[in-house]
């Protein structure tokens, strides 16, 4: 980690402020991106930039953070999970998903935040999705996961939640979160395609919290796994148009693209860390000078 392209340079105001990005990968992040605009929109002295942390060196990574006095920082995979063993204190929502992606540095604490939930469940309001007796497939038992798993348990009435992952003992902790939140979370065999397809067709609702897609890699659910009119959401969301996405278009399904959860947790961020009301437009307008609109 470059620590000296946190400390700005002499000339800088009182008011300097560093964020950061931290993950493995990180390259492909657009949160640097997003967030200098915002910054700069409000006349901001604040920087924002990316470091690939490898698993290993975390735990010295969030050490020298805190000793630069980081203003904040956000935490991407694979370090979701683990990050909470580093950082001083949750908020209540991270304690409850056992997973962190915002960390803000509050009078030389680092508390840790989990602003997925919102950045999940905001696209699905946004869309009015009725959660009366639906049933869920979600691919992953990672930190997004578990976000998701939060969010949903605000709302009432779920029927099903089927969970597929590779990791058979992060599946098991990943069931169990669900019990905790009075959720009926079901794990599926990730080899038995069979029954993958068949709960996939019977679901309302698809979430791949996983990083399958990122490399262009192919979804294990093919366009006819899927049902006319179910809802698909892919928190990859570079490329903007994943395997899944494309799959799901061609099934007919109602699209739901990562760069929404991006922007929406992104908001939440911003909001902890500089206590404003953040420039949604701009962040939004920054991201599709990358993408350009999703058609």
């Amino acid at each position: 980690m470059n620590k000296d392209a946190l400390k700005g340079n002499g000339n800088s105001k009182k008011s300097f402020k560093s964020f950061c990005i931290i993950g493995d990968p990180v390259s492909h992040s657009l949160s640097p991106l997003m967030h200098n605009s915002a910054f700069s929109s409000l006349n901001l002295n604040y920087s924002y930039i990316a470091f690939r942390v490898p698993q290993k060196e975390l735990e010295e990574t969030i050490y020298s953070l805190k000793k630069l006095n980081i203003a904040g920082f956000n935490v991407t995979l694979p370090h979701k999970v683990n990050v909470v063993n580093f950082i001083d204190d949750l908020s209540y929502e991270a304690k409850k998903a056992g997973a962190v992606n915002t960390v803000n540095n509050e009078d030389g604490k680092l508390i840790g935040y989990n602003t997925d939930i919102h950045g999940l469940i905001a696209p699905l309001e946004n869309r009015q999705i009725d959660f009366n007796n639906i049933e869920i497939l979600i691919m992953g038992a990672g930190g997004s996961c578990r976000a998701a798993l939060v969010a949903l348990s605000e709302k009432k009435k779920i029927k099903k939640i089927n969970i597929v992952n590779r990791d058979q003992k992060k599946l098991e902790k990943i069931i169990s979160l669900g019990k905790e939140l009075r959720l009926n979370c079901i794990p599926l065999d990730y080899d038995n395609s069979t029954v993958l397809k068949e709960v996939s067709l019977n679901s309302n609702l698809i979430i791949n919290t996983t990083s399958i897609g990122l490399n262009n890699d192919s979804s294990p659910l093919k366009s006819n796994f899927m049902s006319k009119d179910t809802f698909v959401f892919d928190i990859v969301y570079r490329p903007i148009f994943t395997n899944l996405l494309n799959n799901a278009k061609d099934a007919g399904c109602n699209l739901i693209f990562g760069y929404e959860m991006l922007l929406h947790q992104a908001k939440k961020a911003f909001e902890i860390w500089t206590g404003l009301k953040a420039p949604l437009d701009v962040m939004e307008k920054s991201l599709f000078g990358i993408f350009g609109e999703p058609k």
